[in-house]
């Protein structure tokens, strides 16, 4: 069976509003990629503070790190962004509740539900990533800092996690290039990202491989962007005498 191909079909008129298919797809991919990047930097906060805990002297701080780690990365991604998207607005003070559900923008609240949902479940894996990024680091280096007289605060700050994010890039890739594939979740709870779009315009157009295929073109332009972002930071951070893995690009 022969596909009909018309990637013209891009270019025409959309149902709803003075504007194109391909106008859909780049609103798609723009949600796409602002929701990757409130995420990750929901992540990245919450991985570096849970993974920290989890390396501290005090057992209590490792076992609130470890409980982060074990809510967060053993449920399914969709169920928590349904936990959430039914159960997040109602924990929120009583007047701020109503507001947020009543009056705010519904894209605006599916936004924040699932910058939140997407942010705290990929840092769970980020708390990983920092903990054995800190503990593969020489002891005598947080020694040494203390016995020049830094706090641990301070040891922290600037000697163990400057050094153990320098290791921990590759792997902090490979948990970058999985977010952006997990944004298509979101589409779950109502956001109209890339894959809600590409949706919307099968079922408008009904083209499906047009649809699809360029969608997955933007998912892998997106991707490429992230890869080559990361591996001119690894490069910028890498010390002469510490091993990342692989050669220079």
């Amino acid at each position: 069976m022969q596909a009909n191909w018309n990637w013209g079909i891009f270019f025409e008129q959309a149902p709803f509003g003075n504007v194109t298919y391909f106008s859909w797809l780049v609103d798609g991919f723009l949600t796409t990629a602002a929701l990757f990047v409130g995420a990750w930097i929901v992540a990245f906060v919450a991985g570096s503070l849970f993974g920290i805990l989890r390396t501290l002297p005090s057992r209590l701080f490792r076992t609130i790190g470890a409980a982060y780690v074990a809510i967060f990365r053993n449920i399914p991604l969709i169920v928590q962004f349904f936990i959430w998207y039914l159960s997040a607005p109602d924990l929120l003070p009583h007047d701020v509740s109503v507001w947020f559900k009543a009056e705010l923008n519904p894209n605006i609240q599916f936004f924040i539900l699932s910058t939140c949902a997407l942010g705290f479940f990929t840092g769970a894996r980020v708390c990983e990533q920092v903990r054995s990024g800190i503990q593969a680091l020489s002891s005598g280096q947080r020694s040494a800092a203390l016995a020049l007289g830094l706090t641990l605060p301070q040891t922290y700050l600037y000697v163990l996690l400057p050094n153990a994010y320098r290791i921990i890039i590759p792997p902090l890739t490979s948990e970058m290039l999985n977010m952006v594939k997990n944004t298509a979740v979101a589409s779950t709870i109502g956001l109209v990202e890339l894959t809600s779009q590409a949706n919307r315009l099968l079922e408008f157009s009904g083209y499906a491989y047009e649809s699809f295929i360029a969608v997955t073109l933007a998912y892998v332009l997106l991707n490429f962007v992230v890869m080559r972002a990361m591996k001119l930071l690894e490069n910028k951070m890498r010390l002469p005498s510490v091993s990342m893995g692989g050669k220079n690009a």
